[in-house]
């Protein structure tokens, strides 16, 4: 690799080298962090069982939102029982779950480090356009777990927690499956709020054409609809709560692609 500002050789034993110290400090911040989090265990499971709760958040503000529209609802009173059937159970979990918040906490600083790693073969603006580009992916991020949060896992929760093929049949939902659920649920919309990132790098290689995407917007829309029915609960609400965004998220690969097509013209 060159550094393209000075012109200095670095042999393939030095890469590894500075690539063997980076990686070092990743490890190092993330162990620290997860032990952290393991040690805070009452916080770390009070914010993670919280969408359990008949009164989080989420359900109180919607329901403050309809009170200031004059609309007298309230969300339906509902309890989930956890248990635990394994005897190591909880103890993995408690350390697995360290694990995930410590990576998801500690990202900003792997993007960091990965970028000083690389910045040095990248040309002055190549390095303006992926820095933007990766703070882009990790707010997009972002986003997409605080909605899995606050909204998606939710109400998912509040209906798989509580149906019943019978009323003979009771539900007890192992921590397990529910930390299981909650950590997929929040990875898988943390990648579908990266569908803008995915556009750019298709304009950037001339595959995706702004226009292309104009006309199939109401395909879009019905495909986005008919995700956000699958992966959400059946009611129209949550559906609706889910595909907003994920509508508004093609709509800005719309304008996104669209300036990199006029770029690409103009260059």
């Amino acid at each position: 690799m060159e550094n393209n500002q000075n012109g200095n050789l670095m042999t393939f034993g030095e890469h590894l080298e500075v690539f063997r110290k980076m990686l070092f400090r990743i490890i190092a911040f993330t162990t620290c962090l997860a032990v952290i989090i393991f040690c805070a265990k009452d916080t770390t499971f009070r914010l993670l069982l919280a969408p359990g709760d008949n009164h989080f958040v989420t359900y109180r503000l919607i329901e403050e939102c309809l009170k200031w529209l004059e609309i007298d609802f309230r969300f339906a009173p509902y309890s989930i029982q956890l248990i635990n059937t394994e005897l190591t159970s909880q103890f993995m979990v408690h350390m697995s779950t360290s694990v995930y918040l410590a990576l998801l906490l500690v990202s900003p600083y792997i993007i960091i480090e990965l970028y000083r790693y690389i910045a040095p073969a990248l040309y002055e603006n190549e390095r303006r356009y992926s820095v933007s580009v990766t703070i882009a992916i990790y707010l997009l991020f972002i986003l997409g777990v605080l909605m899995s949060y606050f909204v998606l896992f939710p109400f998912a929760l509040r209906f798989l927690g509580t149906y019943q093929v019978a009323t003979s049949v009771v539900n007890q939902i192992n921590l397990d499956s529910y930390i299981s659920t909650f950590v997929t649920l929040t990875l898988m919309m943390g990648l579908v709020f990266q569908l803008p990132v995915l556009s750019f790098f298709l304009a950037k290689m001339g595959i995706l054409e702004a226009s292309f995407i104009k006309q199939y917007r109401r395909h879009a829309f019905v495909l986005i609809g008919i995700v956000a029915a699958v992966i959400t609960p059946p009611d129209l609400f949550t559906c609706f709560m889910v595909m907003m965004p994920m509508y508004g998220l093609y709509e800005l690969s719309i304008l996104i692609v669209g300036r990199v097509n006029q770029t690409n013209c103009s260059a």
